[in-house]
């Protein structure tokens, strides 16, 4: 049975002219750490690593080397990350431990780990912007979303970089009988609920949403099942997984949700697909942003957090100047994830759009 944790926030312990040592306190965090940890980083951390002087040959058999905790400095050469989980794995050559310099070694790093990432030269700017993002946005608790339908019940982790899908629920195709509906659709609920009630602390603050009235009729069951949660109870034009983005977008979790970093994402995407629709004061696509930033007319760049670390040296250097002069004319430029539908709606015109003061030719 998949459970949902409270949250805490990243920990900056010490900075020094090349790197910064921080605190692993929740899995969000994790994909800032993963973003930030590529080629061209260092990342120490205490790690394990098996001292071959420690084998020992006992009655004909080998005694295998063991393995000894140790601070490892590594240059990354690979991240490898799943978003949603603990699992981020940081590969890279060591080139500071006690033993096996020049070897090849994996950071597994967690929660409650302490880490150290460096940069020859300081951290670049836009790591730096982000460090100072996930700082800045302090505790963003985990909210859950339902999205109840009579015959479909969705269910969603609300993160600050994404929505992850946790359940479906389904009685479509059941082939029940008119007499038996009514029956059906309470024993389909009250399983549902009892479901909700397990995955969702009494601490976490849930959204109801739905097109139509059985969003109630959950919420009544949830109720009764001894449900504490702080519940927002709201109606949507849709259902399905455009249900949560249209909420989001929308304001109507405000209430719970409108410190976070997602809902300001997703609505500055959304803003940003409204006014292409409508020919409004917007530009996507790296040429179209340059120009309207040389002439200080972006307001709000929105931008795969990804891009801005590409292999590709000439576009991560254009996408520096470009942010550079976003900057100096007080625009602000948020780096987006991209684990959610506006986020993929980002993805498809190319990964980055920009809001503008006024509309450039």
């Amino acid at each position: 049975m998949y459970s949902v944790n409270g949250s805490g926030d990243l920990r900056r312990l010490k900075a020094s002219d090349e790197g910064v040592r921080l605190r692993v306190d929740t899995p969000d965090d994790l994909w800032t750490i993963a973003q930030i940890c590529r080629n061209g980083a260092n990342l120490g951390m205490l790690s394990h690593r098996r001292d071959s002087t420690t084998g020992t040959q006992e009655g004909g058999r080998a005694k295998s080397a063991e393995r000894k905790p140790m601070w490892i400095e590594i240059e990354v050469t690979e991240t490898a990350f799943q978003p949603f989980t603990d699992n981020l794995r940081i590969h890279g050559i060591i080139s500071e431990a006690k033993i096996d310099i020049g070897s090849h070694h994996t950071h597994i790093v967690g929660v409650g780990d302490e880490i150290e990432i460096s940069f020859e030269g300081g951290i670049p700017s836009v790591d730096e912007s982000l460090i100072q993002s996930a700082l800045s946005s302090g505790s963003q608790p985990k909210a859950g979303l339902v999205v109840v339908e009579n015959d479909e019940v969705l269910i969603f982790e609300i993160t600050s970089h994404g929505i992850r899908d946790i359940s479906s629920f389904s009685m479509r195709g059941g082939g029940k009988r008119a007499e038996d509906s009514t029956e059906v659709s309470r024993r389909f609920f009250e399983k549902v609920t009892r479901e909700t009630n397990m995955v969702f602390p009494k601490s976490m603050p849930l959204v109801i949403c739905g097109p139509g009235m059985a969003r109630d009729q959950f919420e009544k069951m949830l109720r009764e099942l001894g449900a504490e949660n702080q519940i927002l109870n709201t109606a949507t034009s849709i259902g399905g997984r455009a249900a949560a983005n249209e909420v989001l977008a929308g304001g109507a979790a405000d209430t719970l949700l409108g410190e976070y970093d997602l809902v300001k994402q997703v609505r500055l995407i959304e803003e940003g697909m409204t006014r292409i629709s409508t020919n409004a004061a917007v530009v996507y696509g790296r040429n179209s942003i340059a120009d309207a930033a040389e002439q200080g007319a972006v307001e709000t760049l929105v931008i795969d957090a990804t891009i801005l670390r590409d292999d590709n040296f000439e576009i991560r250097t254009h996408w520096e100047s470009i942010i550079k002069d976003i900057e100096s004319t007080r625009g602000e430029v948020i780096q987006a994830s991209v684990d959610h539908d506006a986020g993929q709606q980002l993805v498809g015109i190319g990964g980055a759009l920009a809001l503008l003061r006024w509309k450039v030719d």
